[in-house]
């Protein structure tokens, strides 16, 4: 009989702890909080010493918004505006960027993007240009290679004034970037070089006699710092350089003749 009851008794327990309250069903346990689960925005902030667009100093102080959203799709998209607005430097060539960009996965080891980018400059008589661009990358283990092929099919920024039958320029940027780990942080350096073709053309402002060519090196230093698991914030300095004979050596730019830039700045980013 008690062997009858202590069984009865076990069995009792066992339905209560997986029924919760008799007559009711079983209450699941509730799903962990993912507190930082995102949409695929992002919007970020920064403030730059100098505005350096292609090598081209077109400003000094500037701060650069940039907002975009990610579309899961057959094509993974993004879609953005970017302002960056110049508050120092005369004159002030503020820069609005509407872009499109689709990631085309891998093809020969390297990562492919496509893109379009219509450029707007608020202050006259610059106008708007539209841009197609060409973006890969490759880990290489050590490092990873990128470069970007960019076509602007209007007079490059609006303000090249070569034969009206030449209606359109390329730029090419081609660069390495390695991740090191600093201190608990990855510090990414990067540095490339940047070729002009009848990019800037007879660009008035500038002092030189031949459209194509190397326009530019660069070197930079960034050290993103996630503050929490949406929020990061990058302080980054780089240097701009030109040797005699490139397109942008002595260039006589919006802040007067140019010559190598020393520059850097702080972008703080959030994801949504």
């Amino acid at each position: 009989m008690k062997k009858i009851l202590l069984i009865a008794a076990v069995s009792a327990l066992t339905l209560g702890s997986n029924a919760g309250d008799w007559g009711k069903a079983p209450v699941p346990a509730k799903a962990p909080i993912e507190e930082c689960l995102d949409i695929g925005g992002n919007i970020s902030v920064g403030y730059h010493s100098d505005y350096v667009y292609h090598g081209l100093r077109l400003g000094r102080d500037s701060v650069v918004t940039d907002v975009n959203y990610g579309i899961d799709s057959f094509i993974p998209l993004t879609l953005g505006a970017t302002y960056k607005n110049v508050i120092g430097g005369a004159p002030a060539v503020d820069h609005l960027e509407l872009y499109l960009r689709g990631d085309l996965g891998s093809f020969a080891g390297f990562d492919a993007a496509i893109s379009y980018t219509q450029h707007f400059y608020p202050e006259p008589p610059l106008g708007s240009a539209g841009e197609i661009g060409l973006h890969l990358s490759r880990d290489i283990g050590i490092a990873t290679l990128k470069g970007n092929i960019l076509y602007n099919m209007n007079y490059p920024n609006s303000w090249n004034i070569t034969a009206p039958d030449d209606s359109g320029a390329w730029f090419y940027d081609f660069g390495i970037e390695k991740v090191v780990p600093v201190a608990g942080q990855n510090l990414v350096l990067s540095a490339g070089v940047g070729y002009g073709d009848n990019y800037w053309g007879a660009l008035p402002l500038a002092n030189t006699t031949h459209a194509s060519g190397w326009n530019h090196y660069y070197i930079t230093a960034a050290l993103p710092i996630e503050l929490n698991c949406r929020a990061t914030i990058t302080p980054y300095i780089g240097y701009t350089g030109a040797p005699e004979g490139w397109l942008v050596d002595g260039i006589a730019g919006p802040t007067g003749i140019q010559s190598d830039i020393l520059h850097g700045g702080v972008t703080l980013s959030v994801s949504f």
